[in-house]
């Protein structure tokens, strides 16, 4: 979204500057800005695109993916870094084709670590290793730098000599020919790519795009999986429409509409997810036991949520990384996890809780208040009665005045529900009449 309204004056200005503040950890939703910020950078015929800079980094797949917008750009790109362009931001800033720094700024720190700040494996160091080589390459910067940047085992013979990993100040990017110059403020980098005259239309992200980002940020994501996973189970708990499905409904439309417009989450990987659901609530309600289809449903659950935050084109697995997955593998781990932490904890909780008993069976069952336990022989498969309680699947009927306790042949019966008899061995078996 532009604030600034463009007149006549601007589109007829020869040089025009799109200038975009990324100023925030690097995101999936920050990808998604920036392609906006790329689109709108065409549709103004902008003649050149200025980032000011200023993150500690973020998650590398969206990194690499803003990296490749910046390589793609028919739109020179020049990126001032304010303060620090550190992991993912040093990868973008290497893409861009002309580098600018502050004074005090720095640039490097590219280590791939996860949220305890601890190094990943090797594997994931040389595919960061190999995109900032290739991206320094492709700009004309040194390659070697670019990897010590990642992984202090490359040495760079009179900058890391001890075998630390690279991280360069404003001056030391000059000398090493990592940046084109350090400035005192935008204004200089304008004047230093002849750009003084030039008309600057700054973009501003709608609080759309800011929630949408939100959403998509895997610690969000997690939780809307979380209260999607609990909410259903819940619901199967206390069978009926009620607020842990409205809950879960809701987690799922905010976690699956963001990556739907993202593109990551396809119409047939959103399909997987309700099938595997499906195959759950088949074996709850349908199937006796737990076999083939609840495994299956699990299976598909878990597959559908994976490839719904993969960059994954149909069966082509060409763009996903082993970071990719690794991230998003522990961000349904977690989640799951969560839901058992959840269930633990709110187990008893949910026993005592006054909602949850109009749907339990509590107290004792006496036979002075006309309850048995002759299931036997007193009742005959044929006879035909009515629920007094929920059966979930379990619960109470009454046959000729005498309540007994019953289960339901499948699914779940609803109190008032006149049933017949199916079976009486080893506990009386019923279905609806």
């Amino acid at each position: 979204m532009l604030l600034l309204v463009c007149s006549e004056s601007v589109w007829a200005s020869e040089k025009r500057v799109l200038v975009y503040h990324l100023q925030e950890e690097i995101m999936p939703g920050s990808a998604r800005i920036l392609a906006k910020v790329f689109n709108e950078a065409s549709q103004l015929k902008a003649t050149h695109v200025l980032i000011r800079m200023n993150t500690y980094g973020g998650e590398l797949i969206a990194a690499d993916s803003m990296r490749s917008s910046l390589l793609r750009s028919p739109v020179p790109v020049i990126v001032l870094v304010e303060n620090n362009a550190a992991s993912a931001g040093a990868l973008i800033s290497m893409a861009a084709n002309k580098i600018y720094m502050l004074p005090g700024s720095s640039i490097g720190a590219a280590t791939v670590v996860n949220e305890n700040a601890e190094a990943l494996p090797d594997k994931y160091q040389s595919y960061m290793r190999s995109m900032m080589r290739s991206t320094a390459e492709t700009r004309g910067r040194n390659p070697r730098i670019a990897e010590a940047m990642v992984d202090g085992r490359v040495v760079v013979e009179g900058l890391n000599d001890s075998g630390r990993v690279v991280t360069l100040t404003a001056s030391e990017a000059v000398i090493w020919k990592i940046s084109d110059g350090v400035v005192k403020s935008q204004a200089e980098v304008l004047q230093l790519e002849n750009l003084s005259d030039a008309t600057l239309i700054n973009y501003e992200v709608s609080w759309i795009d800011n929630f949408i980002s939100w959403l998509m940020h895997p610690a969000v994501s997690g939780v809307l999986i979380l209260l999607m996973l609990g909410g259903l189970y819940y619901e199967l708990q206390q069978p009926g429409i009620g607020l842990p499905l409205l809950i879960a409904i809701t987690a799922a439309v905010l976690y699956f509409a963001p990556m739907y417009l993202e593109g990551l989450a396809a119409n047939w990987e959103i399909l997987v997810v309700l099938i595997g659901i499906g195959l759950l609530l088949a074996e709850i309600f349908v199937i006796p036991g737990f076999g083939i289809a609840g495994i299956s449903g699990i299976v598909l659950l878990v597959f559908g949520l994976l490839l719904s935050m993969l960059p994954n084109d149909g069966f082509d697995f060409g763009l996903v990384t082993p970071i990719s997955i690794y991230s998003s593998v522990a961000v349904i781990v977690l989640s799951m996890s969560g839901v058992l932490l959840l269930f633990l904890a709110t187990s008893k909780m949910m026993a005592s809780s006054p909602f949850v008993k109009r749907f339990t069976l509590v107290g004792q069952m006496n036979a002075s208040e006309g309850y048995s336990t002759a299931v036997y022989s007193e009742t005959t498969i044929g006879s035909t009665g009515k629920a007094v309680s929920d059966l979930r699947p379990s619960g109470k009927i009454e046959i000729d005045g005498v309540v007994y306790t019953a289960s339901a042949e499948t699914g779940y019966i609803v109190a008032g529900t006149s049933v017949v008899v199916t079976g009486n061995r080893p506990n009386i078996v019923v279905k609806e009449v």
